[in-house]
């Protein structure tokens, strides 16, 4: 692991590298653990430390790359999870999107359940807020690409219906 110290507005971070997985990394900042999603990687020959955290692609950081982490209060410890139910292949049906990053609290759903729209599927926590995701589209639940716990960032495909 990889430890960096930062000073954004006045505030010092120190962001350790925890793991690097394509361009998601997982990081702590302050001990706090968070997701992100990297915009430009490094040269892996410049920073082999960096690329052998995880995977082959090294994550960037340069302040300049795109890669800033700010703490969020609600933001969840990143842990082990199990597989993620699925009947189908993920692009069987409507996929249903984070609106924002956040964590889940809750899935309200299995893997073959009749949804209508307006179906509460999954409980988003994001800025302290439970967010009520709801069907856009009625069907049956096709897969279920999250767990409960898993920090999202938008955009996330998270279920889909078919």
């Amino acid at each position: 692991m990889k430890t960096y110290k930062y000073k954004v507005q006045g505030v010092d971070y120190e962001v350790e590298i925890a793991e690097v997985e394509g361009k998601i990394a997982r990081v702590n900042v302050n001990g706090i653990p968070f997701e992100i999603e990297m915009q430009k990687p490094i040269n892996a020959a410049k920073h082999p430390a960096l690329a052998a955290t995880k995977r082959t692609t090294p994550v960037s950081t340069d302040s300049t790359a795109g890669a800033t982490a700010a703490p969020v209060a609600t933001a969840a410890p990143v842990a082990p999870a199990a597989k993620p139910q699925s009947a189908a292949p993920a692009g069987a049906g409507t996929a249903v999107k984070a609106p924002l990053p956040g964590t889940i609290n809750a899935i309200n759903v299995k893997v073959g359940d009749k949804v209508g729209i307006g179906d509460v599927v999954i409980v988003l926590e994001a800025m302290k807020m439970q967010n009520n995701i709801e069907a856009e589209s009625a069907g049956t639940v096709t897969s279920i690409l999250v767990n409960q716990g898993d920090t999202v960032m938008e955009g996330a495909t998270m279920l889909t219906i078919g």
